[in-house]
């Protein structure tokens, strides 16, 4: 979190999590030690083939995730998984997310008692 001078900054929020796909992508293989089949993700994450590919590569190129790419039978097959510096930076960033909810809900308290003050 940044300092006083900045109090809602959220300078600990990551980027590479925040963003909406991204973030469903890791909450998805966060459950997931053993990791989860392109496929599935796609499906639990409501992507197309091609976003989820630009995602996870994003991801991959920052050491957070890992692909193991092979086949089945077949067919092409690529697992998809949590690499440790990925579950770490995954925690680092909820312990911030917490934070700006629970900021977050004490100024809207703050906020709607002080409306309630000038009502009265």
């Amino acid at each position: 979190m940044a300092g006083d001078k900045a109090p809602f900054a959220y300078e600990g929020l990551d980027r590479l999590f925040h963003e909406r796909a991204r973030l469903g992508i890791v909450t998805s293989l966060a459950g997931h030690a053993e990791g989860l089949s392109f496929s599935d993700l796609k499906v639990l994450c409501g992507l197309t083939d091609g976003n989820l590919s630009r995602h996870l590569q994003v991801l991959e190129e920052a050491g957070l995730v890992g692909l193991d790419k092979g086949y089945a039978g077949k067919r092409p097959h690529t697992r998809c998984f949590l690499t440790e510096a990925g579950r770490e930076g995954f925690a680092a960033y909820l312990q911030v997310l917490e934070q700006v909810l629970r900021r977050a809900r004490e100024t809207a308290k703050r906020g709607a008692l002080l409306r309630k003050a000038r009502q009265a």
